[in-house]
């Protein structure tokens, strides 16, 4: 009866401190870090910039996974379904969070109660920029060039219902204007079309975007920041013509909700210092992105906040999306 009260004691202790003890251990295997968009993109740029560093740090490998579709929803549930074990992770525009509960009526996950954020890591504003044939060379240009020739312009979005997607609706809203949208897979592909004058218009996250606008393949005509970007000082802001505008990629990082404090906690010190290190901020600088880690929770609450504000927009739109 004692040996049997012992084992008792024994089975209670250790399932008391199995899981505590295996995510300490983490991590002990290669980590997934899945990007909901196309390749090419800001998120995809960064996850293959942060990916290597995390090796560095713990030896084990950092696979870059693209699971592309409905604005990031494809990917993003893959995530929120994946075991919570801090394996696998999302990397994304976390736009795609805010917005897509407006977007799309029936969202396969909840981007609140089925994530643990981890840590925001970068700011890129867009960059609003035209085909070189345009003749326009300014935001007051462009407005007053589209109120000319209404409906004639086109604008490149990397996905129906994206951030560069509101904020090309919230520009026109703001303006009186109107233009048609051209939905691609990707910030990339719109990128492409654009220089290459299949669409006129577009308002990208500047790290996937400036490298084309400095080789002069499209025109920028401003940032959406508040302030202008050092590594741009050719470019105003928008918010020098339309006081206020403010619009951008926000990258952040999350795991399926229930994954261990410890393995969050980790995994934000770690980003942070990588984020913090001179070599990460300077390659982030030169193409116009800002690092903006911070704690778990304030990226819990960008995204509840944003998620107030684009569905303002899309309301006072009364644009439909199919």
């Amino acid at each position: 009866m004692i040996l049997k009260r012992h084992a008792l004691l024994f089975a209670a202790v250790a399932t008391l401190f199995a899981a505590p003890a295996q995510s300490q251990a983490w991590p002990a295997k290669a980590i997934r870090i899945v990007v909901p968009f196309a390749a090419g993109g800001t998120s995809d740029i960064l996850a293959r910039a942060i990916g290597p560093k995390l090796t560095e740090t713990w030896g084990q490998p950092v696979v870059i996974e693209t699971r592309a579709g409905a604005n990031g929803n494809v990917g993003a549930d893959f995530v929120a379904k994946s075991a919570p074990d801090g394996y696998t992770l999302l990397l994304l525009d976390v736009g795609a969070l805010s917005i897509n509960p407006s977007v799309y009526p029936n969202m396969p996950f909840d981007p609140v109660r089925d994530f643990a954020p981890i840590t925001m890591i970068s700011y890129s504003p867009h960059v609003l920029g035209v085909h070189p044939s345009l003749p326009v060379n300014s935001v007051r240009e462009l407005i007053d060039f589209a109120k000319a020739n209404p409906g004639k312009l086109n604008f490149a979005v990397s996905g129906t219902g994206g951030a560069p997607h509101l904020a090309g609706i919230e520009f026109a809203q703001r303006t009186g204007i109107s233009w048609a949208y051209i939905p691609y897979k990707g910030g990339s592909a719109a990128v492409a079309d654009v220089a290459g004058g299949q669409a006129n218009v577009i308002m990208n996250g500047m790290l996937a975007t400036y490298p084309t606008v400095k080789s002069g393949r499209i025109r920028g005509l401003a940032v959406a920041s508040a302030q202008k970007v050092a590594s741009a000082p050719e470019l105003p802001t928008v918010a020098e013509t339309l006081p206020g505008f403010e619009t951008g990629s926000y990258q952040g990082i999350l795991a399926p909700a229930g994954t261990p404090a410890d393995v969050v906690a980790k995994l934000n010190a770690e980003l942070a210092r990588i984020l913090a290190t001179a070599d990460m901020k300077e390659r982030l600088a030169s193409q116009g992105t800002e690092v903006r880690s911070g704690p778990p929770a304030a990226l819990g609450s960008f995204i509840a906040s944003e998620r107030t504000r684009w569905a303002r927009v899309i309301k006072e739109s009364g644009i439909k999306f199919d």
